[in-house]
């Protein structure tokens, strides 16, 4: 479930509004219909132990994605957007939760199939290159290298290897090998080797980290060709806020948990219509993302602006729930209710 922003400040404190009645509208919802979706990840947890410490990198997460989406996700280093990556991908199990894609529950997934599942039902892209390809292979034999592991391999498959050069735009360099090739002709080719074995679902992290910002854009474009080609379903991971406005749909990260989701929309503008002229535009819809324990993540400016620091009044008016700002010293006092459980505790009571 997702939210709108909004604030206001009004005569009796700074506050934050949360409209609880969805406006009418004739636009089609998002279609978050929980275990129909392609992906499903529900109160997701990992904990990951390093000698005595523990650190929690999921903390909670909830994910729905659609079958043929092409979405990013968003996040500061140490957010857990790798980690989830990592899930998706059959490299990790999760310390609690539910994720399933296609149907199949990752967590119940035997050893011999959740090799299966990682040899054909996805495909990844690293930003590594070394974890992409072979070096002592050319483009094309790194390509068909997938196939041949998978246990087949001939004239159908070679003719998809070059089919999917042919797509990344390659085919002139499908006999070079990797120190023959850029950067940018690297990341193609490790597109094309993620398609190798016809995954429904393409996995890319921070495929654009080590590129232009021409080359970042032209591989964005695969993406959504072969998107809109071989209906795959597309998720990259990254850093860059500006993916945006190369996605159908942004999820950000914070502190292991989902906080925010913005939808891309196409703007027509018809007004000049008569004169033969309609005019495309680009629009972004944000959205602050709830999750099945009813918890939110209020965006960090709207705290600053507020000052809302530890606790806040919670009212219900009319469609709103209003989150009003406390004064500092009063936000420091214990409520009535920690102070009775602090009597219970020594006894007082």
């Amino acid at each position: 479930m997702a939210f709108g922003r909004s604030s206001r400040a009004d005569r009796e404190g700074a506050s934050l509004v949360l409209q609880t009645k969805a406006p009418e509208t004739n636009e089609q919802s998002t279609p978050f219909a929980s275990e129909e979706s392609f992906i499903f990840c529900e109160n997701l947890v990992k904990i990951y132990k390093v000698a005595d410490l523990e650190v929690v990198a999921l903390q909670g997460l909830d994910l729905l994605i659609q079958r043929g989406e092409l979405m990013g996700i968003i996040g500061n280093s140490g957010s857990g957007k790798s980690t989830l990556l990592n899930i998706l991908g059959g490299l990790d199990r999760p310390s609690a939760g539910r994720v399933t894609v296609g149907g199949r529950d990752l967590l119940k997934l035997s050893e011999r199939n959740l090799v299966k599942y990682k040899r054909e039902i996805v495909g990844f892209v690293w930003q590594q290159t070394a974890r992409n390809m072979l070096p002592y292979l050319t483009a094309i034999e790194n390509v068909e290298l997938p196939m041949v592991l998978a246990g087949r391999f001939g004239k159908k498959e070679r003719e998809w290897a070059r089919e999917l050069l042919d797509v990344v735009g390659l085919t002139p360099r499908m006999k070079h090998k990797l120190s023959e090739l850029s950067g940018g002709e690297q990341q193609r080719v490790a597109i094309a080797i993620g398609l190798a074995n016809h995954p429904p679902l393409l996995l890319a992290d921070e495929p654009t980290g080590s590129v232009d910002t021409r080359t970042a854009a032209t591989i964005f474009d695969m993406f959504r060709h072969i998107r809109d080609t071989y209906g795959t379903t597309v998720i990259v991971v990254t850093h860059d806020p500006k993916v945006m406005s190369k996605v159908d749909r942004v999820v950000a990260i914070r502190d292991g948990k989902t906080s925010t989701e913005t939808i891309r929309r196409v703007a027509i503008n018809m007004s000049d219509f008569s004169a033969g002229n309609i005019v495309l535009g680009e629009t972004h819809d944000e959205f602050v993302v709830l999750d099945g324990a009813g918890r939110l993540q209020i965006p960090r400016d709207y705290l600053d602006k507020l000052s809302i620091k530890k606790k806040v009044r919670l009212d219900l008016e009319d469609d709103q729930i209003i989150i009003r700002a406390i004064p500092s010293d009063e936000a420091d006092q214990p409520s009535a209710e920690e102070k009775e459980a602090s009597r219970k505790r020594w006894g007082l009571l």
